[in-house]
């Protein structure tokens, strides 16, 4: 009935909610959208500097909204869109 959502705790709503409700952050995930990319990369595309990027991209990942791995020297961000998170809030943002 309620799909996705009806499966996400309050709690998880929150932190998917309280992780979007930031202008960066929105905008690192629409970045995202194109593939994966390394903090570094993602800075330079959003014009913030790369502590403040990592940031945001850890509170996304808290959210469940993007994963990472480690390749070489480098965390490569992507989005997560087999998690529930994205999912959940897939048909409202993207």
């Amino acid at each position: 009935m309620y799909g996705f959502i009806y499966m996400t705790t309050e709690r998880e709503l929150e932190k998917i909610y309280k992780a979007v409700a930031n202008r960066r952050r929105i905008a690192i995930l629409r970045y995202l959208k194109s593939g994966n990319a390394t903090v570094g990369e993602v800075a330079k595309a959003i014009k913030l500097s790369v502590k403040s990027t990592s940031r945001h991209l850890q509170v996304l990942a808290g959210a469940r909204l993007i994963a990472a791995e480690q390749r070489g020297l480098y965390m490569h961000y992507t989005l997560d869109q087999k998690s529930e998170g994205f999912r959940t809030l897939h048909s409202g943002i993207f």
